[in-house]
């Protein structure tokens, strides 16, 4: 069978991404909407199905000719179910969306990690296309990473296989990847700095809550040389590029793609450095031809990723690697 739609759905910890897209997987229509946990589950779903009621509305495609949709999850999920073990940034622990699925749903449905989404989006219509074995680091609030072996996306045995943002990179004090270089923990120690930094540097942050800066505040800081934004960023690039040459020689990925709003707001030279500091711990010649690129979709990713999983799980191009 060809023809027919694929849709695409990234739940953030923030916003709802929901895209519909054509066989060739060219994007049709898109919507944004607020995640706002607050509601629970129950009401997350409820603003998914806005969404993808949105983006069938915008295009004038019926329900009936979707094929499939990908669902991407900011947690652990357990592979081939509706099940999420785990959504921190949700509050969520052993939920089951599938009760909660709109009943005007027919389509065939694959709940997947939404990092391990993104890199497949990369790996289908991005920066990726082309290679076969891929490594995504997305650093945003936290950092999420997410693995395509042989073209396809790699759960691992329990599901969790990617999850970088969890190694831990002081085992005296059991620091992770994402305390250092997620936005979330750049912004907690961000206090901590401020208390030892200069009068003239604190005055610059003065009736700033350090708790609610967001990426492109801190870029904003960060490019007209604050010290403290400096710090910071220096810290996550040293880290997020110990950790990636870990992965270099314990994977050996062709391409490394890095995603998400920090690593967005901050741009190529924050890449580079990352990828600069990586270099230092890979074994000799492990880094020799890998790429390591900032995202080519932006925001899209996942949307994208989760609609070509999709398609892809439909067409038996793709299964998952256990």
């Amino acid at each position: 069978m060809t023809g027919g739609y694929w849709l695409g759905v990234d739940l953030g910890g923030t916003k709802i991404l929901s895209g519909l897209f054509d066989d060739n997987l060219k994007l049709l229509a898109r919507s944004k909407h607020p995640t706002d946990p607050s509601g629970g589950p129950a009401g997350v779903m409820a603003r998914v199905g806005q969404g993808v009621e949105a983006v069938l509305s915008e295009a004038g495609v019926s329900p009936g000719d979707v094929r499939g949709m990908g669902f991407g999850v900011p947690g652990q999920i357990v592979v081939g179910t509706t099940k999420v073990r785990f959504a921190p940034n949700l509050d969520w622990k052993d939920v089951d969306l599938g009760p909660l699925l709109p009943a005007g749903w027919r389509w065939p449905l694959v709940v997947e990690n939404d990092v391990r989404m993104g890199t497949y989006g990369e790996y289908a219509a991005g920066a990726a296309k082309g290679a076969r074995t891929v490594f995504g680091v997305f650093v945003g609030t936290g950092v999420g990473g997410g693995l395509v072996l042989d073209g396809r996306p790699f759960a691992g045995f329990n599901g969790n296989a990617g999850e970088v943002g969890n190694l831990v990179v002081h085992w005296r004090k059991g620091t992770i990847l994402e305390d250092l270089a997620g936005r979330k923990g750049m912004m907690s120690r961000a206090a901590g700095v401020l208390d030892d930094a200069p009068k003239r540097v604190r005055k610059e942050w003065k009736g700033v809550d350090p708790k609610g800066v967001r990426s492109h505040q801190l870029s904003e800081f960060y490019q007209k040389g604050d010290p403290v934004a400096v710090q910071l960023v220096d810290d996550a690039a040293r880290a997020l590029g110990a950790a990636v040459g870990g992965v270099v020689n314990l994977l050996s990925p062709e391409v490394i793609v890095v995603g998400g709003g920090v690593a967005q707001a901050l741009g190529d030279a924050f890449i580079e450095r990352l990828w600069e500091i990586a270099q230092r711990y890979t074994l000799p010649g492990a880094a020799d031809g890998v790429k390591c690129v900032p995202v080519a979709l932006g925001d899209d990713s996942g949307i994208v990723g989760c609609a070509a999983y999709a398609k892809a799980r439909q067409s038996g191009q793709a299964a998952e690697v256990a």
